[in-house]
């Protein structure tokens, strides 16, 4: 049967090429990315059904291929952080290309043990891989299969058109892109925001309730107790100023030590998994030494080979530090730092690799909490410079050193996006009887392929907008969260104004979720995932808000599908719905990035002044919601059928 072929390859890059961009800017918008697996199905199965000859297996290395690429995205979550200290003004294309690629290609290696640990040997529920699985069985099926597959594709286009309209209505200043309200209580300040954005409301769907109760629970803490308590007695012009300012310099780092306490206790859990994992691959390399034969569907890249390719992929990561260290004050310590840095990125990529795993078959790619762990990365990166070569002697080494560690830091990062994502494409393969060596295969393509998409499109949004925290960025500027946040965590571990406390009482808090949601895991109750409380803790409350009502309406939608004949039917098309909300809105940004760089106006396109603004607020929320309603009334209407 067809598996990895030229077509599949091709198909895979050009979907690649869609998924990444949206990627890029959603992550950039709202600290958040998706998973591309299902939409990556759909639209091959409909690309391939008019080609002879394609198959079910075809269509797996094509979602393979796009997933991968489009998780590596995340990487945006560390690199704009050299951007924002003001140490890179833009993305060099073959130095991001090549942090991008030999991150990625280390995160496919390391999680090819993991395989028989935590996808044939464990009983983890890998949603979204089961849910891809799902797709391609019923997509590859004739009669309803087809015809589902085409109603599917069909949702995700008018859904993706919907929500790239309202971008657009709030680039023309019709409507308002953000609704905030802040007021004072005692002497100290808080407030409550929202935005207009209907990929918001996707990621809320794909994300479930679990997460948003535990993001709504976040907003609470943050807005309801961390915010009025610090602002206490501040100074301020008013109390959106007050509120700003605390939210940003105190509760973010709190919200910080909490993911990063959820993030130590999800690998405690999973060390005896890795460990059999990785017996279970030497097993079976020594089986296949042996000359026994090993199913189709056992057959990873041998682990000597795996080796022999992670060893090599180290001769351009040591080049790639050498030349970041040419550049800098620290130039002359390069040989023993690089040395350290690699054996850093060698013992943090395996636990990484494992983590991220790990989490992803619990709960999903896009649900999985991967800037925690890009948190415990760069403290660890920076604890390492600063336990072996200090601070530095002046002002430019300890920028320097600061700089180095959120560029160690990406690398580690490139290994974690994809371990998040492949294990879940490999679960998929499994299920629909996939060879997993060419699936490892086409995991590396992916991960070349997006490496070559994001630099172009990083530099694109950062010409456009600019992020925020950076020298010169305007009103329209990207929020970058995670980005912003890994960066001040390295400045304030080597420049040694960290302010701990934050984080211990983040960290505390960090520890009573994690009892809380072991208590209510063996109570059989709803969990409250900590790492989903920890981002509502730091996420701006105005990209948190409409993810809650997104996992709601999604909930919602499920019990109405749980009546259907064909229940899981009926949510995929919800999948896709929502799918097709993040694509639309994703790409106009990115499009509209190219428009705001080519006129060098940050709002080109323009149609009223500010005196239209309250018409914008009041008038857009009532059409969101007018819009909100039809399209779930829509992706109901077409499940039934």
């Amino acid at each position: 049967m067809r598996e990895l072929t030229i077509r599949s390859v091709i198909l895979g890059g050009l979907i690649t090429l869609l998924f990444t961009a949206a990627n890029v800017y959603l992550g950039l918008k709202a600290g958040l990315t998706f998973a591309t697996s299902i939409p990556a199905a759909v639209i091959s199965m409909a690309i391939l059904r008019l080609l002879p000859g394609g198959t079910i297996l075809e269509n797996n290395i094509v979602q393979t291929i796009a997933s991968a690429a489009g998780t590596l995205s995340a990487i945006i979550f560390v690199l704009p952080g050299l951007v924002i200290l003001g140490y890179w003004q833009g993305f060099p294309f073959l130095t991001t290309a090549a942090v991008c690629a030999t991150g990625g290609i280390l995160g496919v290696m390391f999680s090819v043990p993991l395989r028989r640990a935590l996808v044939t040997g464990s009983d983890l529920p890998y949603p979204e891989g089961k849910a891809a699985a799902e797709v391609l069985i019923v997509g590859s099926a004739e009669g309803s299969g087809s015809d589902e597959n085409k109603r599917g594709l069909a949702t995700i286009l008018v859904n993706a058109l919907l929500s790239a309209g309202v971008s657009l209505l709030i680039s023309m200043k019709l409507l308002a892109g953000e609704i905030a309200r802040y007021f004072k209580i005692g002497a100290g300040a808080t407030g409550a925001s929202t935005s207009l954005s209907l990929a918001l409301v996707g990621v809320g769907h794909l994300v479930g309730l679990s997460v948003g109760l535990a993001m709504l629970l976040g907003m609470a803490i943050s807005w309801l107790g961390l915010v009025p308590y610090f602002s206490q007695g501040v100074a301020g012009a008013d109390a959106a100023e007050i509120a700003g300012s605390v939210f940003r310099e105190k509760a973010r780092f709190i919200g910080a030590g909490t993911i990063g306490v959820a993030a130590i206790w999800t690998l405690l859990k999973i060390i005896g998994p890795i460990v059999q994992g990785l017996k279970g691959a030497m097993a079976a390399s020594a089986a296949r030494s042996a000359g026994d034969s090993l199913a189709l569907t056992e057959r990873d890249i041998p682990i000597k080979l795996v080796g022999a390719i992670i060893v090599a992929t180290l001769i351009p990561i040591a080049f790639l530090l050498w030349q970041f260290l040419g550049a800098t004050p620290l130039a002359g310590m390069a040989g023993p730092m690089i040395g350290l840095t690699i054996v850093y990125i060698l013992l943090a990529g395996v636990v990484i690799a494992s983590v991220c795993g790990y989490m992803a078959g619990l709960i999903g790619a896009s649900n999985s909490p991967i800037s925690g762990v890009g948190i415990l990365a760069v403290v660890g990166a920076s604890l390492m410079l600063l336990g072996f070569f200090g601070r530095g002697g002046t002002p430019d080494e300890t920028s320097a050193m600061i700089a180095y560690a959120l560029f160690a830091t990406a690398i580690v990062f490139g290994i974690a996006t994809i371990s998040n994502d492949n294990l879940q494409d490999l679960k998929t393969g499994q299920i629909v009887g996939a060879t997993p060596w060419r699936q490892q295969i086409a995991l590396v393509i992916g991960v070349l392929f997006g490496s070559l998409a994001i630099p172009p499109v990083l530099d694109l949004l950062n010409n456009a907008f600019g992020f925020a925290g950076s020298a010169g960025a305007g009103e329209n500027a990207l929020a970058a969260p995670q980005a912003l946040l890994i960066s001040a965590l390295a400045k304030g571990v080597l420049g040694g104004d960290l302010d701990w406390p934050l984080l211990g009482l983040g960290a505390l808090i960090g520890v009573a979720l994690v009892i809380v949601d072991e208590l209510l895991g063996k109570a059989g109750k709803r969990r409250l995932p900590p790492l989903g409380v920890g981002m509502g803790v730091y996420l701006p409350m105005a990209l948190t808000f409409l993810i809650v009502v997104g996992t709601v309406l999604g909930h919602y939608y499920d019990k109405w599908a749980d009546a259907r004949k064909d229940p899981e039917a009926a949510k995929r098309m919800g999948v896709l719905a929502a799918t097709g909300l993040i694509v639309g809105e994703s790409l106009f940004g990115v499009a509209f990035a190219g428009i705001v760089a080519g006129s060098g106006s940050d709002a080109p396109l323009a149609v009223v002044g500010e005196g239209f603004a309250p018409i914008a607020e009041y008038g857009g929320a009532v059409l969101f919601i007018g819009i909100l309603w039809w399209i779930y009334h829509r992706t109901r209407r077409e499940a039934a059928q």
